[in-house]
């Protein structure tokens, strides 16, 4: 539990939540045995049942249950949107409540120890499923839709499974850096040409910690020693204000913008453009069902419903979706995604490395 606390200090979750977090782990109150052998059982029958009527017999089942809930922290245009698109087609209605990371899992929490569940389905950050993981919150099942999904997508013990990633770009304004002075390598951000005319989002251990390791720890801590000295980027809080900045020219070139951010600006006409220095850091959402379901068979036709025809709202959205079918402009493009469990595991080493080498030097 105390990786968790850590993890949510990270995430700005206050700190009265943090206390009852930590209430809420030492007061746990059973849930109804038979209830989760019940939800159990029928998702995982269900998820395993390879006859040719299954997707009807799924259909009719969740209709019979009407409903499913939803807890969220992907943004409220895109929920409304996916929420839309799967009541229509199925018309099985979806109870929506969104929030932070944090206050997601913590609430998943509290109903649980209360002996109240209330969940179906959790869709959030993939490092804050791992510890929804940690906390015996998520079911264990194998839907057939996870394998066409990009290599890394699935979970832990096939308990979340990633529905679509933010591949982080080199974004720049192209009234405020030449086409030939666009970075091909993160060594050419030491130059200093960049020195004041770079950005960084604050809170971006993750993507830290994943772009250190694939250097080679010891070498990509010294990486970007010298690139905080030499060169002082800024930090921002926020990867779409990171975008933001980078389209109005305050930021000429932002290290670590979304894909989506990037990808939308330039549609409408933003002095915006990007490049991907190898290698590419990929940071995931995740999805993944409630052992304590209590409409079973809508949680997991949503489930696969958001692994399916899901994935092209995603992608409408400007998105990276993790469906290997699904056409985006990052669809053939090799990118890393972070190990959530050895970050997890080996979080307060890297949130202090990121505060030493990062924000402290700001």
């Amino acid at each position: 539990m105390e990786n968790v606390l850590n993890f949510f200090k990270l995430k700005f979750v206050p700190a009265r939540l943090l206390l009852s977090i930590s209430l809420l782990s030492a007061i746990a109150i059973p849930v109804s045995a038979r209830a989760a052998d019940m939800s159990d059982t029928t998702i995982a029958t269900m998820a395993a049942y390879k006859g040719a009527d299954r997707q009807q017999k799924l259909v009719e089942a969740a209709k019979k249950e009407g409903t499913l809930t939803l807890y969220t922290s992907i943004t409220q245009d895109i929920a409304q949107k996916l929420i839309a698109d799967f009541e229509s087609k199925y018309d099985v209605k979806v109870k929506l409540w969104r929030s932070g990371d944090g206050n997601v899992l913590q609430r998943v929490i509290s109903e649980r120890n209360a002996g109240h569940p209330a969940v179906d389905a959790i869709n959030i950050g993939t490092v804050e499923m791992e510890m929804a993981h940690r906390e015996k919150l998520l079911l264990s099942f194998k839907s057939p839709l996870t394998d066409n999904l990009v290599a890394g997508a699935v979970g832990t013990n096939n308990e979340y499974v990633a529905t679509f990633v933010n591949v982080l770009l080199q974004a720049y304004n192209t009234n405020s850096v030449k086409k030939a002075d666009v970075p091909k390598t993160y060594q050419d951000l030491l130059d200093p040409k960049w020195k004041g005319r770079l950005g960084i989002e604050a809170t971006d251990e993750e993507w830290f910690y994943a772009l250190v390791n694939s250097m080679g720890e010891e070498k990509g801590l010294k990486y970007f020693r010298d690139l905080m000295a030499a060169n002082k980027p800024t930090l921002r809080t926020g990867h779409s204000l990171l975008g933001n900045l980078v389209s109005s020219g305050e930021v000429p070139l932002g290290i670590d913008v979304y894909n989506h951010t990037v990808i939308s600006a330039k549609k409408l006409g933003a002095p915006i453009d990007y490049t991907l220095l190898e290698p590419a850091i990929g940071v995931s959402f995740s999805l993944g069902l409630s052992p304590q379901a209590l409409h079973p068979n809508a949680a997991l036709l949503f489930y696969e419903y958001m692994l399916s025809d899901g994935q092209k709202i995603f992608a409408g959205l400007d998105y990276t979706p993790t469906n290997k079918s699904i056409d985006t402009p990052f669809k053939n493009v090799h990118y890393l995604l972070g190990n959530p469990v050895k970050f997890v595991d080996q979080y307060n080493k890297w949130e202090k490395l990121w505060n030493d080498i990062a924000v402290k030097q700001k």
